[in-house]
């Protein structure tokens, strides 16, 4: 795909990160998923319209595109985001299997109007027992069933 078409997509992005504060609906971040030079969803942030704090513009436009295209697996898929990924909309392009990420405003940016996630960052660097949030493994031997169920199922459907 030339440049010029991929500018186009990110304008998309763009303008739909505007509007989303224009029209008062939710945070400055807008995304857009391509496939074959093909618009397949696009989403703005939809955190505070949905009460969904996974609502970020990512995750909706990911969600959005696997239900129009029948799947889960977006290979040969690229995303347009007017704002770097935070660590979510990030975990949730590689477990779609977006093959590329186009972004415009920097996680700095975004951190200096009040969107910081250098704290998840630096909490996934941690161990799990000293980070802010308390975790605490429990059952573990009942939950290990239903991964031997997963691992000797004839119907698993890997992802």
């Amino acid at each position: 795909m030339e440049r010029q078409q991929h500018e186009k997509f990110m304008r998309m992005a763009i303008a739909l990160s505007e509007k989303n504060v224009l029209e008062s609906i939710g945070g400055p971040f807008g995304a857009v998923i391509v496939k074959d030079g093909k618009l397949i969803a696009k989403s703005a942030n939809k955190v505070t319209a949905t009460n969904d704090p996974t609502a970020h513009a990512e995750v909706s436009a990911i969600r959005m595109a696997c239900r129009k295209l029948k799947t889960f697996d977006l290979q040969g898929c690229t995303i347009y985001t007017s704002c770097e990924p935070c660590p979510m909309c990030l975990s949730a392009i590689y477990w779609a299997h977006i093959d590329v990420v186009y972004f415009a405003n920097t996680k700095t940016d975004a951190s200096d109007i009040g969107f910081d996630d250098q704290f998840i960052y630096e909490e996934l660097d941690k161990p799990v027992e000293n980070r802010r949030l308390p975790v605490t493994q429990l059952l573990r031997d009942e939950a290990q069933q239903a991964f031997q169920l997963w691992n000797s199922s004839v119907l698993k459907k890997e992802y």
